[in-house]
């Protein structure tokens, strides 16, 4: 049977990347940065902001020396206003700096950004050590030894809005204190990135040739542009579906272009084709929550006020029509019980499902595997996979 709490395993695969900073003269990133030295009064760390334009890199210089008046490191610092891309979708993955250094054993590199602040320098200033400014987050990195530009990955968890204005380390990290975590909201509005050199005194020498986030490669989001990878269907022995998937899912769905499942499939099917048409994956479902990813978000695509049609994912009839006898509320709240959609008997459209209660196993009437058949305290309860009821009407 396939249960609806379980299995939600996620496959390994090219981590999706959100480009924020480049010099290749590309019009959805970031480029422009500031040099700003330490303000501190007395503060003699003095440092430089260069773009090498044949190369296509920004050039960081600089020495970190003594405060006079405090005896400890200052620091130097190149900060970039804008707007950034939304990184919402990597939250659970790295900051990326694509580097290179001819000072590798500096040992005070440190990178942040900064979202919900009205006033980026402020909180970068005080790290969360004064009122209203939290919202920069900070983390250290160090770079290798070596003449190639080399991916240096911070990850997320890594980071924190609440440090030492003075040192730059962290006054509480994400790991003891999740309210300093980056979040998904925070990463979709970046409005400031910088690059440090602090806390350490010496020369520092920072070549930046890119810096973006990456989603996990454990759970990485695919979006359809990053993969040169072409969506299979199941060979003959394991296909249940009685035609292709539809190349256009709604939600995102047909950005998912791994399937994400337990057991081995073909190469190159998609999530929908793997779950809903290869027979090896019948017992399982689609990663638990997965339409509350960031790439998904099936209730911010819904509308609240209307009954929403829920549509085969191969063959384009309508399944569930949600909600009925009921409000949205109490649709959303019992899918997010569950972790999948989740139907009550008024919405689900009894001429096109059909539902063995002795196997759990639900199908369309047209033979697209759905998900499972789970009844609770409330009643009849169809579980559905987002993957297999994501389809454009065949009307349409």
């Amino acid at each position: 049977m396939k249960f609806c709490a379980i299995f939600a395993i996620i496959a390994t695969a090219h981590a999706a990347r959100v480009p924020l900073v480049s010099f290749d003269g590309a019009s959805d990133v970031v480029s422009k940065f500031t040099e700003l030295n330490d303000p501190v009064m007395g503060g003699k760390s003095t440092g430089t902001w260069s773009v090498n334009t044949a190369d296509k890199y920004g050039v960081f210089d600089g020495e970190v020396v003594d405060v006079p008046s405090l005896k400890a490191p200052g620091f130097i610092k190149a900060a970039a206003d804008g707007k950034f891309a939304d990184a919402s979708s990597t939250v659970d993955g790295n900051l990326v700096l694509l580097v290179r250094s001819s000072t590798p054993s500096y040992e005070g590199f440190r990178v942040s950004f900064a979202s919900g602040t009205l006033s980026p320098s402020y909180a970068c200033a005080g790290g969360g050590s004064i009122p209203l400014s939290r919202g920069c987050f900070k983390a250290h990195f160090a770079v290798p030894a070596g003449n190639d530009f080399v991916e240096v990955r911070v990850p997320f968890t890594d980071f924190s809005d609440k440090w030492s204005p003075a040192t730059g380390e962290h006054t509480t990290n994400c790991t003891t204190g999740s309210d300093v975590c980056p979040t998904a909201s925070k990463l979709s509005s970046i409005i400031r990135v910088e690059v440090w050199a602090e806390g350490a005194l010496g020369k520092a020498h920072l070549e930046v040739k890119a810096i973006y986030a990456e989603a996990s490669s454990a759970t990485q989001l695919i979006t359809t542009t990053d993969l040169a990878q072409k969506p299979g269907q199941p060979s003959a022995q394991y296909d249940t579906c009685k035609g292709p998937v539809q190349s256009n899912l709604k939600f995102g769905v047909s950005g998912r272009l791994t399937a994400t499942v337990p057991v081995p499939v073909d190469a190159n099917e998609t999530l929908a084709e793997s779950v809903c048409c290869d027979s090896r994956v019948k017992p399982f479902a689609e990663p638990q929550f997965l339409f509350e990813a960031p790439d998904i978000q099936l209730f911010s695509k819904l509308d609240a006020n209307a009954v929403n049609t829920f549509y085969d994912t191969v063959c384009g009839i309508p399944l569930f029509r949600a909600p009925l006898n009921r409000s949205f509320a109490e649709f959303q709240a019992d899918t997010q019980e569950h972790g999948w959609p989740s139907f009550r008997l008024a919405e689900v459209v009894s001429e096109n499902v059909v539902t063995d209660k002795a196997t759990g196993y639900v199908t369309s009437k047209c033979g697209t595997h759905l998900g499972s058949y789970l009844p609770d305290s409330k009643g009849p309860r169809w579980c559905m996979d987002l993957s297999c009821v994501s389809g454009n009407s065949a009307q349409a």
